[in-house]
């Protein structure tokens, strides 16, 4: 192994790079685009839901239940027919109807428990699930506070005192930030050097190394390092610009640690995108196998729900995968603030597991130039 052939096959890979212009675009736009709006999409509660009423009373207990929705958390009702009701579920324009009966406020104080038809579009499945309880805990209090009379507010026996920690105002713009820039970060790993050497392979370029006084570890190693970099610093340039400068998500812990831990991980990512490159002849191949590949690590790792959630024996087999150790360390060093004597499981977990992919990689490489 010679270091200077390393470094200058990855200086070429480097130009290569920024000689596709599409690859370029999709860097720039994975670590600060994507990042802020994937963000920025998911809600933080109930937010504006388009909500239509039926009202065949049009008393004053009825008034009392329409006027209870307001925003933030619902929009202005609007009062249509019942005709109108299914037509404008159908087109999508409210995701709630509720349909208050005829003669509602004289059963109500007969004691008769009248119904209330609440009408829910379940395609917009977040609202939809989180809106039902709100409007039933709404009518409810409106329909109690009628009978009584007042407003009243049901004094609890025991006072519970919330203390959240790492995220006290519980946003979820900060782990739908720290969420995505994981993802990207493996998915772009994988990609860039998978695509770089299938790129050559396409072009008849691995020929002319093949000629070269150069072997098959100089070659991987520079793909390697130099992909993992351009992705290392557009991780660095989206944490610190994207993540804590424009969405002010606050980063706890060390900034040269988490960077560490990356490299670590990209180690184990860049080297499975030269195992994937390998079994694929082109480049629709290779993205027919990352999907194969890229969406159950991003799902079962912890990345997207909780790894405590999933089935034991899942979160057994996925200790085996570089995604897994990554999201623990970067949740306990950007959310935690931890250091490395938290954290140092999670290096070495990588490092063993970047090496055995980079050993596979390699024996699958050199049977590829065969």
């Amino acid at each position: 192994m010679r270091p200077a052939n390393i470094l200058q096959l990855g200086i070429k890979e480097l130009r290569s790079l920024l000689r596709d212009p599409m690859m370029v675009v999709l860097i720039i736009y994975a670590f600060s685009a994507a990042i802020y709006w994937a963000a920025k999409a998911i809600p933080e509660t109930l937010n504006m839901a388009a909500i239509a009423v039926v009202d065949e009373d049009g008393s004053p207990a009825a008034s009392r239940i329409i006027t209870a929705f307001n925003p933030p958390y619902f929009s202005i009702p609007k009062l249509i027919t019942q005709p109108e009701m299914d037509r404008r579920m159908d087109s999508g324009i409210d995701t709630f109807a509720l349909d208050i009966p005829p003669n509602f406020q004289r059963d109500l104080l007969a004691k008769k428990s009248p119904t209330i038809q609440l009408n829910i579009d379940a395609t917009r499945i977040s609202q939809a699930f989180t809106g039902s309880g709100y409007i039933q805990t709404i009518v409810t209090s409106e329909v109690s506070g009628f009978l009584d009379r007042y407003r009243s507010a049901a004094s609890a026996q025991v006072d519970l005192t919330l203390r959240a920690r790492f995220n006290q105002e519980l946003k979820q713009v900060w782990f739908g930030a720290i969420s995505n820039l994981m993802s990207n970060i493996t998915m772009l790993s994988i990609v860039l050097t998978g695509a770089a050497l299938i790129r050559e392979r396409e072009h008849g370029t691995i020929e002319h190394l093949l000629v070269m006084p150069v072997t098959p570890f100089e070659i991987m190693v520079s793909k390697i390092w130099s992909m993992g970099l351009v992705v290392l610093t557009a991780t660095s340039l989206s944490l610190a610009f994207v993540v804590h400068g424009m969405l002010g998500v606050p980063i706890s812990g060390s900034f040269t640690l988490f960077i560490a831990g990356t490299g670590l991980y990209l180690f184990a990512t860049t080297s499975l995108g030269i195992f994937l490159a390998t079994q694929a002849g082109t480049m629709p191949q290779f993205g027919l196998l990352l999907m194969l590949v890229l969406l159950p690590l991003q799902v079962l790792s912890g990345t997207l729900t909780p790894r405590e959630s999933m089935p034991e024996f899942i979160q057994d087999i996925m200790l085996a995968a570089p995604n897994t150790h990554f999201v623990m360390m970067a949740q306990a060093i950007l959310f935690r603030g931890a250091g490395l004597d938290v954290v140092w499981p999670q290096f070495v977990a990588l490092f063993a597991i970047g090496t055995i992919l980079f050993m596979f990689s390699l024996r699958r490489f050199r049977k590829f130039l065969k």
